[in-house]
């Protein structure tokens, strides 16, 4: 008597329910029902995920942009030097591409 592992088990148990549904065209028209609404779901998470990841992106955008009005106020009085505003300069200017390019990407695509 052979042993067959849970996997094997699986793989056999898949292939036998695969050839009855290619025999169902019922099975066959809900399959492919479920293909497209699959696809379409998709396409609408990708989209909604772009806009969140751009929203986010620019939300830091905009505290990095306040942190640099603030180091600004502080480089002027003399408190601190030109290193903290540009951190804060180039920080602001890059999650705002990132942010603007996330929304660029939805715009695209649809």
């Amino acid at each position: 008597m052979s042993y067959a592992s849970n996997a094997r088990k699986l793989s056999i148990l898949g292939r036998v329910a695969t050839g009855q549904l290619q025999r169902n065209r019922t099975a066959q028209a809900f399959l492919r029902g479920a293909r497209v609404a699959g696809a379409s779901f998709r396409r609408i998470f990708r989209q909604l995920w772009l806009e969140v990841t751009g929203f986010v992106f620019l939300v830091l955008a905009g505290i990095g942009g306040l942190a640099g009005v603030r180091e600004y106020a502080k480089f002027e009085a003399g408190k601190v030097g030109p290193g903290r505003l540009l951190v804060a300069v180039c920080f602001c200017l890059t999650f705002a591409y990132f942010g603007v390019t996330s929304f660029w990407r939805v715009r695209r695509k649809t």
